[in-house]
């Protein structure tokens, strides 16, 4: 791909919402007019052709990874022609601009927008900052819409205003001599009410105009975040439907005579296979994925003609059955922008509609092989200078890489075992830690990622682990609870995609995956420094605030007792590392042998 040498100026847009009523006789007279291909007129020019070809390119759950993302979380998988798959280092905000820009390159119809989770969750470099270095970037990369995601509640709906319309921290203040100015694209919340007023504390749609071609776009998060969000996050707040909101809309932008219509889901699928460019219609149409998008796509209204969605971090190009039982395009560009998927929107002026059946789409590498985009490094560079004396300190040393991934993640053992020791400072009868695997960001590379030196960890990395700027609590659950705890992972809210948490090393059980739904967690098995669970018994147990609020399904983390609140997670895995390593005795990465898997 040819490298792109220029920057390119930052352009403020101003949206605004298409008039409720559309001049539809004058488009269905013109339409009626228009033939199958353009023709010239008196005057020598020629009328458009009956069809139009509409760019979409889209990502998702980007998270504030401007600068590429290291380990697993910056490589995406490809399968070859001869069924072997190979790694592609991807990813980086430099890089998907240089891609996105040079994709625009001849299509002079091209919309960009994203499927949420734009911020939260994020790297020092934006975390710090409370993502306004992220906003900037995506206004560089000059997206033109987004739905909200689960994550743009972290911090709640006051802080997410501000980054729609600027204006600096309420506490924070301004980073820089200039005031934020807020995102020049619309953030879409169909289906967040206030609960006060009943109504969307964002714009629930938009429509995308040029010439006379128009495309809606309507945006909505998964139903479900008040689960996976702090309680804080969302106060004040409901969530609907999404099938129901998105249909509600559908007909709204057509009453306004707007036809062609795309939905923004932050909520998305598991494809059958990790490979990005994997064919999951290979048997039949979305034979080869699963999980809440398919129900979800299988009821909106056939009058929504493309779905780009996220959530999972899956990648995905799917073409899912509609209510109708017509194929339509589903896709997800997996995350932290290590893809953009391109979509082909046929636009037919006759009908002011796509033509489904020609639409196309296909998801494409970020790779790091083009030039880098030089308006985002400056930006990078800009952020960077402001969080180097924060990021660079050093906290402690390791001997390995500690990975992310996996039932029970090295990562996820010694956040456990740093919160099981923070919890025994607090008080000495503390007897074990858990740790939700989804706040588990990003692993431990022993490789150095500026100066620091091989095998240093930075506070920097270790805020891209843990972002969350949650608290360790403590609370008291009966042997009963805590075995009811596990159980958890794998069945109600649970079942479907199992949630399995990251346990101290004292703790250990086998968990029977050829079982189904609670009974997959062998209660024999469970055990606290070698002896079984006394049902009866009192157990002191260390989680994070979002775990003993009852997040993520775990309804009984939220019912324990004499409850205890303690200091930020972060701050307790930096002084466990700090005790526990040194440059000539760095720590090794846990074993991760405290859950028997059996499948």
């Amino acid at each position: 791909m040819p490298a792109t040498t220029q920057p390119y100026p930052r352009r403020r847009r101003t949206y605004r919402l298409l008039a409720a009523a559309a001049t539809l006789a004058t488009a269905g007279a013109l339409a009626a007019a228009l033939p199958a291909d353009a023709h010239e007129t008196k005057g020598g020019g020629h009328l458009p052709s009956r069809y139009q070809d509409v760019q979409l390119l889209s990502f998702n759950d980007l998270h504030g990874n401007l600068e590429p993302p290291s380990g697993s979380s910056g490589r995406v998988t490809e399968l070859q022609a001869d069924g072997t798959t190979k790694t592609i280092d991807a990813g980086g905000v430099e890089y998907l601009a240089t891609h996105l820009r040079e994709a625009r390159k001849g299509k002079a119809y091209s919309i960009t927008a994203a499927g949420g989770d734009m911020v939260g969750a994020s790297p020092l470099i934006s975390g710090l900052f409370h993502d306004e270095p992220t906003i900037e970037a995506l206004n560089k990369l000059d997206l033109d819409v987004t739905s909200v995601g689960n994550h743009e509640f972290d911090e709640g709906a006051k802080e997410l205003a501000r980054l729609q319309n600027g204006g600096c921290h309420p506490t924070a203040g301004c980073y820089t001599d200039e005031e934020f100015e807020g995102a020049n694209f619309p953030y879409l919340a169909a289906n967040v009410l206030d609960e006060k007023t009943n109504k969307p504390i964002l714009k629930p749609y938009w429509v995308w105009k040029k010439k006379d071609v128009k495309v809606g776009f309507i945006g909505v998060t998964l139903e479900d975040t008040p689960g996976v969000v702090s309680a804080e996050g969302v106060k004040g707040l409901k969530f609907k439907d999404e099938v129901e909101t998105i249909n509600k809309y559908a007909r709204v932008l057509q009453a306004q005579g707007v036809k062609s219509i795309v939905a923004l889901i932050h909520e998305g699928g598991l494809p059958a296979s990790g490979s990005y460019n994997y064919d999951c219609d290979s048997g039949s149409a979305g034979s080869g994925i699963s999980g809440p998008i398919v129900d979800i796509a299988k009821n909106i209204s056939p009058s929504v003609d493309a779905l780009v969605t996220g959530h999972t971090h899956a990648a995905y190009v799917c073409t899912i059955p509609d209510p109708a039982g017509k194929p339509r395009m589903v896709t997800s560009a997996a995350s932290f922008g290590r893809l953009y998927t391109d979509t082909t929107l046929t636009y037919d002026r006759w009908t002011g509609d796509i033509a489904r059946t020609s639409v196309k789409s296909a998801n494409h590498v970020v790779t790091r092989t083009v030039a880098k985009a030089p308006d985002l490094t400056e930006l990078i560079a800009k952020w960077n200078t402001l969080a180097a004396p924060v990021g660079n300190r050093a906290i402690g040393y390791i001997s390995a890489d500690v990975a992310s991934t996996g039932t029970e993640s090295p990562m996820g053992d010694l956040i456990a075992d740093a919160q099981l020791a923070y919890g025994r400072k607090l008080d000495a009868e503390t007897d074990l830690a858990l740790m939700n695997p989804g706040g588990v960001r990003a692993g431990l590379t022993y490789a150095a990622k500026g100066s620091e030196g091989d095998g240093v960890v930075t506070y920097a990395e270790g805020f891209t682990v843990q972002p969350f700027s949650n608290t360790v609590n403590l609370q008291d659950f009966t042997g009963a609870q805590l075995i009811q705890v596990l159980k958890e992972q794998v069945s109600g809210t649970n079942a479907a995609s199992p949630k399995i948490l990251q346990p101290s090393a004292n703790l250990t059980y086998t968990l029977d995956l050829t079982k189904s739904g609670a009974d997959r967690v062998v209660t024999d098995s469970v055990k606290l420094n070698g002896t079984a669970i006394d049902p009866a018994a009192t157990y002191r147990v260390a989680t994070n605030s979002f775990l003993a609020g009852g997040g993520d399904g775990f309804t009984t983390l939220g019912q324990g007792t004499n409850d205890l609140v303690g200091g930020d997670d972060l701050a307790a895995l930096v002084e466990y590392l700090t005790a526990n390593s040194t440059a000539s005795s760095p720590l090794a990465p846990p074993v991760a042998n405290r859950i028997t898997v059996v499948q």
